[in-house]
């Protein structure tokens, strides 16, 4: 069970992947690249880096765009990765045939990615109404 991070859900919003099946180290690599940095920025980055973890980085970041835009009217071109982080997840282990009956055991790890982004321009906005 994946306890749900405090947010402010006035000005960020999240997307999490859960299980995707490569290490978390490898994930990390990728994820410090983008931390901090603009939706669009991230965009350009993911598509022109040659790891095998960019596309289920990438189709999270797309999903918790889309997010922003449908639940909460935020502007695309204004949103910020705020929080991305890689958890290890299930160790999925199997046998694999060998020689002579043998079994040579496998494991396949896997590992829970969450992106939130966070809209700047509301996020003004709100502190100006609140203060």
């Amino acid at each position: 069970m994946i306890r749900k991070r405090r947010t402010n859900r006035y000005t960020e919003v999240y997307a999490i992947g859960q299980y995707i099946s490569m290490s978390a180290h490898k994930a990390r690599r990728v994820i410090d690249q983008i931390r901090g940095r603009s939706y669009v920025e991230t965009l350009m980055i993911l598509e022109l880096m040659p790891y095998r973890a960019c596309y289920p980085i990438l189709k999270l970041v797309y999903s918790a765009a889309a997010n922003a835009n449908h639940n909460m009217r935020f502007n695309k071109a204004s949103l910020l990765i705020s929080k991305a982080e890689v958890n290890e997840g299930n160790t999925v282990k199997k046998l694999k045939p060998r020689a002579r009956g043998r079994g040579y055991p496998i494991q396949r790890p896997t590992c829970h990615i969450n992106i939130v982004l966070k809209d700047l321009d509301v996020e003004k906005q709100y502190l100006y109404d609140y203060y």
